[in-house]
């Protein structure tokens, strides 16, 4: 990811508890409602060559239960008959039998090689659903979740190839035409990989617009684009403004061109193999940069322009496209900035530093084009600031009390079935990543809504916890906000052994994890006591507790899909719908 600028994920220390206690085992009863089903969930099984992890995790461990994060409490999930049930709850004593919105026109059996049935709600009216055929519905639903309104027509559907699911879709409106951005995934054979699985993944982008023909609400395929990579991802989303895409995966993805784009690229990067001369020099003080750009000879001082702004710098010459552009690292004092034309044909720019004395250590973020140049003094300078962190001697003198880490003492569940993931951010019209973060042993564990306008956000284990990170698409300097921690669940997951699903509540008021069989597990965020309690071994007193509670369904058949609400865990078997009553609203 040449030219992508590496980012880190920043933690709030005030959204880390340090002195967290760890999850008392409550007993209290939960309220669990259950719902029979008047026909079996259309779950599809793996079949005998999709035996690779990547099958396992793209199609095998599915969520049949699709939330509907624009309506409160609204479920969906798709039986054997084709029928999308919706089930909507306002009050757990008074729950409504499940009811059919909309029944696929394909008979679902007839196809040999599909996939299960998928939903994803792109906003409050539209839906994207595809049949697991092959085949992609777009959907005007009306506002959903009350039976009145919701009425669900298709405006489009068409053929796309290889069966697929869909990953995620939003709906955006861009110079006045609307559009809705679904993203597909696919697990393909791969002819060329002799040595791996045979298999690689590929996720297409396809956007559909509206026809701009007068009167006409016809709507049509304006875009389709494949990305490829070897691993399932653990994330994908198209950004709330069909912009861009974000891919969290352990390998990478990039996307597939055509022949003619591949050839343009071909010649393009044997210019750019061949060693090029910096574009520009450039040295630094304490308190002011100098620029140095070589200039062809026929250049007189009018064809040279050079503007300045407090965090910008553009030169230009003649009627050429800028030469240099971007944003400096740091502000300069804008005003007293100078330029003039140096004897030796090159164009010497002179910036004065805004704050005095920090190294800036590239000049235009993200140019690679420019050369440091350093003198011997700076040279040393540098080299004695970076001394404390390598030494000649092996551990020179360790902290006795903290001995060195013992990999033996680790326990097995901190060791990572993955090296190490990576979070990239795709631009949608260069198809180039801009932004990537290597997430080390950040480990994913889930992904949740928790504002339908926004992103999904994801979670990752830090250390112990798990930390929830919302991508923020808009804000390039601070893409991802770190919004919420859920204590000791990166250390209390790791040792489930059978977990399928894990869920929050959009709220973080609790985490929950379930088996592939019957146990629900669900960790309540530390709530203020009604009455005080000490602890004994420091004497002091301890404000707050966190619960952990596990309920156990009355099942036979396995866990098939997993949701959480602000007041509700909704589980789904082949035949039963189970509610859970978590929390009460207050």
């Amino acid at each position: 990811a040449a030219g992508a600028a590496h980012c880190s994920l920043r933690a709030k220390r005030l959204l880390l508890d340090a002195r967290f206690e760890g999850y008392k085992l409550s007993l209290e009863p939960l309220a669990c409602y259950q719902l029979a089903l008047d026909a079996a969930v259309a779950e599809v099984a793996l079949r005998d060559d999709q035996y690779t992890l990547d099958h396992m995790r793209a199609f095998g461990m599915f969520n049949y239960l699709h939330l509907d994060s624009w309506y409160q409490d609204n479920i969906y999930y798709i039986d054997q008959y084709g029928r999308v049930m919706n089930v909507s709850v306002t009050l757990d004593t008074a729950l409504q039998k499940p009811r059919e919105v909309f029944r696929l026109p394909t008979d679902l059996t007839a196809c040999d090689n599909r996939l299960c049935a998928s939903i994803y709600f792109s906003s409050s009216t539209w839906v994207t659903l595809s049949d697991g055929t092959g085949r992609l519905y777009l959907i005007k639903s009306g506002k959903r979740g009350n039976s009145a309104s919701e009425k669900w027509e298709i405006v489009f559907n068409e053929e796309l190839g290889n069966p697929f699911t869909i990953v995620h879709s939003v709906s955006f409106v861009k110079s006045d035409k609307h559009s809705v951005a679904v993203l597909l995934l696919r697990v393909e054979k791969d002819e060329l990989d002799t040595k791996g699985s045979g298999y690689h993944t590929a996720l297409e982008w396809v956007t559909i617009t509206e026809a701009s023909k007068e009167g006409d609400h016809r709507y049509e395929i304006f875009k389709r684009r494949v990305l490829q990579g070897k691993s399932v991802p653990h994330y994908a989303a198209v950004e709330p403004s069909g912009d861009g895409l974000m891919i969290l995966s352990y390998k990478p993805f990039k996307f597939m061109q055509d022949e003619e784009e591949k050839i343009e690229e071909s010649a393009d990067e044997k210019v750019t193999n061949e060693k090029k001369d910096p574009l520009y020099y450039w040295q630094q003080t304490e308190g002011d940069l100098t620029i140095t750009v070589p200039i062809p000879q026929d250049i007189i001082k009018d064809d040279i322009k050079v503007r300045f702004s407090p965090d910008n710098i553009c030169v230009t010459l003649k009627d050429q496209p800028p030469l240099m552009r971007g944003k400096l690292y740091s502000s300069v004092d804008h005003e007293s900035c100078t330029w003039i034309i140096g004897e030796n044909k090159s164009l010497e720019i002179s910036l004065i530093k805004k704050k005095e004395g920090p190294h800036w250590p590239e000049l235009i973020v993200g140019d690679t084009r420019g050369e440091l140049i350093m003198d011997p003094s700076q040279r040393s300078a540098m080299t004695e600031n970076l001394m404390h962190l390598t030494s000649e001697v092996m551990n020179s003198n360790p902290d006795k009390e903290k001995p060195p880490c013992n990999a033996q003492e680790l326990e097995e569940c901190d060791a990572f079935l993955e090296d190490s993931a990576s979070l990239c951010r795709f631009d949608g019209d260069t198809l180039k990543i801009t932004h990537v973060i290597n997430l080390g042993s950040n480990q994913y564990l889930f992904s949740v809504v928790v504002d339908p306008k926004e992103m999904p956000c994801f979670c990752l284990r830090h250390d112990v916890d798990a930390l929830l990170w919302q991508p923020r698409s808009d804000q390039p300097e601070n893409m991802w906000e770190h919004i919420a921690t859920f204590n000791a669940l990166g250390y209390v997951q790791a040792s489930k052994q059978d977990k399928k699903f894990m869920a929050c509540a959009p709220n973080y008021s609790y985490a929950a994890l379930c088996e592939c069989l019957r146990r629900v597990f669900i960790y309540r965020q530390p709530a203020p006591l009604p009455t005080v309690l000490y602890n004994r071994k420091e004497g002091r007193q301890v404000g707050q507790v966190a619960k952990q509670l596990v309920a156990t369904l009355e099942a036979s058949d396995p866990i098939l899909g997993f949701q959480a609400t602000n007041e509700r865990l909704f589980v789904l078997t082949t035949k039963t719908l189970f509610l859970i009553k978590v929390n009460t609203e207050n």
